[in-house]
Protein backbone atom coordinates (compact mmCIF):
# COMPACT_ATOMS: atom_id res chain seq x y z
CA UNK A 1 0.00 0.00 0.00
CA UNK A 2 1.44 3.51 -1.22
CA UNK A 3 1.97 6.54 1.60
CA UNK A 4 -1.12 7.80 -0.67
CA UNK A 5 -3.40 6.18 1.07
CA UNK A 6 -2.50 7.20 4.71
CA UNK A 7 -2.15 10.87 3.21
CA UNK A 8 -5.70 10.71 1.60
CA UNK A 9 -7.53 9.34 4.69
CA UNK A 10 -5.52 12.21 7.13
CA UNK A 11 -6.50 14.63 4.67
CA UNK A 12 -10.75 13.89 4.57
CA UNK A 13 -10.98 12.69 7.83
CA UNK A 14 -9.89 13.96 11.12
CA UNK A 15 -11.48 11.07 13.15
CA UNK A 16 -9.24 8.36 11.14
CA UNK A 17 -6.54 10.95 11.17
CA UNK A 18 -5.50 10.66 14.89
CA UNK A 19 -7.08 7.14 14.74
CA UNK A 20 -4.07 6.37 12.37
CA UNK A 21 -1.71 8.02 15.06
CA UNK A 22 -3.04 6.01 17.65
CA UNK A 23 -2.67 2.70 15.87
CA UNK A 24 0.59 3.24 14.04
CA UNK A 25 1.05 1.58 10.44
CA UNK A 26 -1.14 -0.36 8.01
CA UNK A 27 -0.74 -3.79 8.94
CA UNK A 28 -3.16 -6.53 8.20
CA UNK A 29 -3.11 -10.34 8.14
CA UNK A 30 -2.78 -11.39 4.74
CA UNK A 31 -3.38 -14.80 3.30
CA UNK A 32 -2.96 -16.00 -0.11
CA UNK A 33 -5.90 -16.68 -2.69
CA UNK A 34 -6.30 -20.07 -2.49
CA UNK A 35 -8.77 -22.40 -2.03
CA UNK A 36 -7.60 -22.69 1.74
CA UNK A 37 -8.00 -19.13 2.10
CA UNK A 38 -12.21 -19.62 1.22
CA UNK A 39 -12.01 -22.92 3.31
CA UNK A 40 -10.90 -20.56 6.44
CA UNK A 41 -13.04 -17.57 5.97
CA UNK A 42 -15.90 -20.02 6.12
CA UNK A 43 -14.22 -21.75 9.00
CA UNK A 44 -14.08 -18.33 10.44
CA UNK A 45 -17.97 -17.05 10.42
CA UNK A 46 -19.59 -16.00 13.80
CA UNK A 47 -16.53 -17.37 16.23
CA UNK A 48 -13.77 -15.83 17.53
CA UNK A 49 -10.68 -15.79 15.72
CA UNK A 50 -8.52 -17.97 18.25
CA UNK A 51 -11.47 -20.62 17.68
CA UNK A 52 -11.11 -20.53 13.97
CA UNK A 53 -7.54 -20.71 13.91
CA UNK A 54 -7.48 -23.65 16.56
CA UNK A 55 -10.36 -25.35 14.28
CA UNK A 56 -8.29 -24.60 10.99
CA UNK A 57 -5.24 -25.88 12.60
CA UNK A 58 -7.25 -29.71 13.56
CA UNK A 59 -8.52 -29.60 10.00
CA UNK A 60 -5.24 -29.35 8.38
CA UNK A 61 -4.08 -32.08 10.77
CA UNK A 62 -6.54 -34.05 9.65
CA UNK A 63 -6.52 -33.78 6.34
CA UNK A 64 -2.56 -34.20 6.32
CA UNK A 65 -1.19 -31.04 6.30
CA UNK A 66 -3.06 -29.65 3.25
CA UNK A 67 -6.73 -28.02 2.94
CA UNK A 68 -7.33 -29.29 -0.48
CA UNK A 69 -10.24 -29.71 -2.12
CA UNK A 70 -9.54 -33.42 -2.88
CA UNK A 71 -8.41 -33.83 0.67
CA UNK A 72 -11.95 -32.24 1.77
CA UNK A 73 -13.65 -34.63 -0.26
CA UNK A 74 -12.08 -37.69 1.08
CA UNK A 75 -12.76 -36.74 4.59
CA UNK A 76 -15.97 -38.32 6.17
CA UNK A 77 -18.42 -36.42 8.28
CA UNK A 78 -17.59 -37.53 11.36
CA UNK A 79 -13.90 -36.20 10.73
CA UNK A 80 -15.20 -32.85 9.72
CA UNK A 81 -17.32 -32.66 12.84
CA UNK A 82 -14.34 -33.95 14.89
CA UNK A 83 -11.91 -31.22 13.85
CA UNK A 84 -14.60 -29.24 15.18
CA UNK A 85 -17.07 -28.07 12.25
CA UNK A 86 -20.65 -27.68 12.18
CA UNK A 87 -23.25 -29.39 10.04
CA UNK A 88 -23.81 -26.21 8.84
CA UNK A 89 -19.99 -25.69 8.07
CA UNK A 90 -19.07 -28.94 6.64
CA UNK A 91 -21.87 -28.87 4.27
CA UNK A 92 -20.42 -25.86 2.73
CA UNK A 93 -16.73 -26.72 2.55
CA UNK A 94 -17.76 -29.56 0.81
CA UNK A 95 -19.55 -28.05 -1.56
CA UNK A 96 -16.60 -25.23 -2.55
CA UNK A 97 -14.40 -28.33 -2.79
CA UNK A 98 -16.66 -29.79 -5.24
CA UNK A 99 -16.43 -26.29 -6.72
CA UNK A 100 -13.11 -26.38 -7.02
CA UNK A 101 -12.70 -29.97 -8.39
CA UNK A 102 -15.49 -29.63 -10.99
CA UNK A 103 -13.88 -26.17 -12.08
CA UNK A 104 -16.83 -24.13 -11.39
CA UNK A 105 -14.49 -22.32 -8.67
CA UNK A 106 -12.42 -20.03 -10.79
CA UNK A 107 -9.61 -19.16 -7.98
CA UNK A 108 -6.70 -18.47 -10.24
CA UNK A 109 -8.69 -16.29 -12.06
CA UNK A 110 -10.30 -14.10 -9.47
CA UNK A 111 -7.74 -11.44 -9.60
CA UNK A 112 -8.86 -10.57 -13.04
CA UNK A 113 -12.42 -9.76 -11.61
CA UNK A 114 -13.73 -6.48 -10.11
CA UNK A 115 -15.22 -6.78 -6.89
CA UNK A 116 -18.53 -6.88 -7.87
CA UNK A 117 -17.94 -10.16 -9.75
CA UNK A 118 -15.82 -11.93 -7.38
CA UNK A 119 -18.70 -11.43 -4.86
CA UNK A 120 -21.01 -12.96 -6.93
CA UNK A 121 -19.11 -15.53 -7.89
CA UNK A 122 -18.32 -16.52 -4.09
CA UNK A 123 -21.63 -16.50 -3.30
CA UNK A 124 -22.77 -18.99 -5.62
CA UNK A 125 -21.43 -21.56 -3.17
CA UNK A 126 -23.34 -22.07 -0.10
CA UNK A 127 -21.92 -20.83 3.12
CA UNK A 128 -20.59 -17.98 1.18
CA UNK A 129 -22.13 -14.63 1.54
CA UNK A 130 -21.20 -10.92 1.04
CA UNK A 131 -19.57 -10.81 4.22
CA UNK A 132 -17.12 -14.06 3.80
CA UNK A 133 -16.72 -12.80 -0.11
CA UNK A 134 -15.71 -9.17 1.79
CA UNK A 135 -12.97 -10.90 3.57
CA UNK A 136 -11.61 -12.91 0.97
CA UNK A 137 -11.34 -9.22 -0.90
CA UNK A 138 -9.84 -8.08 1.91
CA UNK A 139 -7.34 -10.05 3.54
CA UNK A 140 -6.36 -12.54 0.54
CA UNK A 141 -6.85 -10.18 -2.87
CA UNK A 142 -5.60 -7.07 -1.24
CA UNK A 143 -8.30 -5.27 -2.11
CA UNK A 144 -8.02 -1.65 -0.93
CA UNK A 145 -11.84 -0.14 -1.34
CA UNK A 146 -14.08 -2.70 0.20
CA UNK A 147 -16.70 -1.85 2.56
CA UNK A 148 -17.92 -4.50 4.35
CA UNK A 149 -21.16 -2.83 5.52
CA UNK A 150 -22.76 -5.78 7.06
CA UNK A 151 -19.59 -6.38 9.73
CA UNK A 152 -20.87 -5.52 13.44
CA UNK A 153 -16.98 -4.67 14.75
CA UNK A 154 -17.39 -2.03 11.95
CA UNK A 155 -20.96 -0.72 12.52
CA UNK A 156 -19.51 -0.79 16.45
CA UNK A 157 -16.20 1.12 16.13
CA UNK A 158 -18.17 3.96 14.13
CA UNK A 159 -20.59 4.31 16.46
CA UNK A 160 -17.51 4.60 19.58
CA UNK A 161 -15.73 6.79 17.29
CA UNK A 162 -18.06 9.65 15.65
CA UNK A 163 -21.26 9.44 18.11
CA UNK A 164 -24.82 9.48 17.42
CA UNK A 165 -25.34 11.57 14.57
CA UNK A 166 -24.04 8.68 12.01
CA UNK A 167 -26.46 6.34 10.87
CA UNK A 168 -25.79 3.00 10.88
CA UNK A 169 -27.99 1.22 8.09
CA UNK A 170 -25.93 0.11 5.02
CA UNK A 171 -26.90 3.21 3.24
CA UNK A 172 -25.71 5.42 6.25
CA UNK A 173 -22.63 3.21 5.92
CA UNK A 174 -21.52 3.76 2.57
CA UNK A 175 -22.44 7.74 2.57
CA UNK A 176 -19.63 7.98 5.26
CA UNK A 177 -17.14 5.58 3.52
CA UNK A 178 -17.57 7.83 0.61
CA UNK A 179 -14.71 10.21 1.73
CA UNK A 180 -12.73 7.45 2.42
CA UNK A 181 -12.82 6.16 -1.24
CA UNK A 182 -10.46 4.66 -3.04
CA UNK A 183 -8.98 3.35 0.66
CA UNK A 184 -11.95 1.90 2.13
CA UNK A 185 -11.00 -1.13 3.38
CA UNK A 186 -7.78 0.33 4.69
CA UNK A 187 -10.34 3.02 6.68
CA UNK A 188 -12.30 -0.17 7.69
CA UNK A 189 -8.71 -1.81 9.24
CA UNK A 190 -8.09 0.93 11.47
CA UNK A 191 -11.89 1.09 12.57
CA UNK A 192 -11.49 -2.03 13.62
CA UNK A 193 -8.25 -2.16 15.45
CA UNK A 194 -9.84 0.85 17.34
CA UNK A 195 -11.74 -1.37 18.87
CA UNK A 196 -8.36 -2.56 20.92
CA UNK A 197 -8.23 0.74 22.35
CA UNK A 198 -9.75 2.13 25.71
CA UNK A 199 -13.06 4.20 24.79
CA UNK A 200 -11.47 7.95 26.51
CA UNK A 201 -13.37 9.27 29.23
Amino acid sequence: MSSDAIRHLRSVDPTLAALIDAIGPYAPPRRAPTFAALVSAIVAQQISTRAAEAITSRLQALLGGALTPEALLAASDEDLRAAGLSRAKAIAVRQLAARAVSGDLAIEHLHQMDDEAIVAHLSRSRGIGRWTAEMFLIFALGREDVLPVGDLGLRTAIRRLYGGEIDLTPTGLMTLGERWRPYRSIATWYLWQSLRLPLER
